[in-house]
């Protein structure tokens, strides 16, 4: 009996079962120099080029992070700014104690997955719109007591002032490739989830959980893991903007407009691919960078182009650029080739 889990043919006659396509073929070959091209940047352009690919970066980051977390996962969750601000606040207290600030990226994510766990415990009892509110709260719970300390400024925040031993330009690369990594590893961690036997339990609690918990899938615990994950994700992210913008304040770290931006990327990317929040985060950014001299009028443009997106293009832009046809540049799932 041939194991059909594999990409191994069946027979000679028969259908072979791949996990690759050619798209995803080229893809592969595509994206090596693409990447190295982009890490070279820093030799190649000026330092504020390259310093606002730090925000596209981020964007690339929190919506692939809140992609696993809505589109395989399931749970919608307006609280992911809560994470965000936790891991900018560890990387500040990194700073505090004499920590090297990008050495605080990495705590910034071990952080925000630690205090996932007690989190998910007391969020995972609601369901639904419930569950999206509760994570609401407990984000702001979690600002209304770092306000608290003044040992990080209170309500008025602090600066990050251990990378002023770096010469800017050396400082913007460095934050650069940080960012860079971040993001190619979120996007391949992702990919390689969804590919692993939790990837393949996760589709089945998407599509529905009951189903799938009586055929053996452990719903909490996958879903335990997901939150954390994504949760370890946007610390980094928070930790990014942090040591990006070099000053941390509370209410804006902290603020909902986060989850609102990472919806709204996720929503018209294509939610539930790997691909489209990518692509929702790069016109995301466009929007930005156009309309930033209008102030908020770009706020309205981006809820113009939300509606227009859920009328026009019901899988999000990546299916529109591909036709609604089922082209994946990073398959997770297995196919049969005759």
């Amino acid at each position: 009996m041939t194991d059909t889990t594999t990409p191994a043919a069946t027979d000679a006659t028969g259908p072979v079962v791949v996990r690759t396509t050619r798209a995803s073929r080229a893809a592969a070959v595509v994206a090596l120099p693409v990447v190295a091209l982009l890490a070279a940047l820093p030799y190649l352009v000026a330092p504020n080029i390259t310093r606002l690919l730090v925000g596209l970066f981020t964007l690339v980051l929190l919506a692939t992070m809140w992609n696993l977390l809505a589109g395989y996962g399931g749970m919608i969750s307006v609280g992911q700014q809560g994470f965000i601000g936790i891991g900018a606040y560890a990387v500040l207290v990194a700073d505090l104690i004499g920590v090297n600030p990008y050495l605080g990226l990495a705590l910034a994510a071990v952080g925000a997955a630690v205090l996932a766990l007690p989190t998910a415990l007391l969020v995972f009892r609601l369901h639904g719109g419930y569950f999206a509110i509760g994570t609401w709260v407990v984000a702001e719970v979690y600002r209304l007591v770092t306000v608290e300390f003044r040992a990080v400024g209170g309500g008025s925040g602090a600066s990050v002032t251990g990378l002023s031993v770096f010469p800017p330009v050396l400082r913007g690369a460095i934050t650069y490739w940080c960012a860079l990594g971040a993001a190619v590893l979120a996007v391949g961690g992702v990919y390689l989830l969804m590919r692993s036997r939790l990837g393949l339990g996760l589709t089945a609690i998407r599509d529905e959980p009951t189903a799938a918990d009586s055929l053996g899938v452990r719903v909490r615990a996958a879903k335990r893991v997901v939150f954390v994950v994504a949760a370890a994700g946007c610390g980094l992210a928070g930790a990014l903007i942090a040591v990006d913008s070099l000053r941390v304040q509370p209410d804006s770290i902290y603020s909902v407009q986060w989850s609102a931006f990472m919806i709204f990327m996720v929503v018209i990317g294509g939610l539930g691919t790997i691909e489209g929040p990518v692509v929702g985060a790069v016109v995301f950014f466009a929007i930005q960078q156009l309309l930033e001299p209008y102030g908020v009028w770009y706020l309205v443009v981006l809820g113009v182009v939300a509606i227009a997106a859920a009328l026009v293009a019901r899988r999000g832009l990546w299916g529109l650029l591909t036709l609604d046809r089922d082209v994946r540049l990073l398959p997770t799932g297995y196919r049969l080739r005759p």
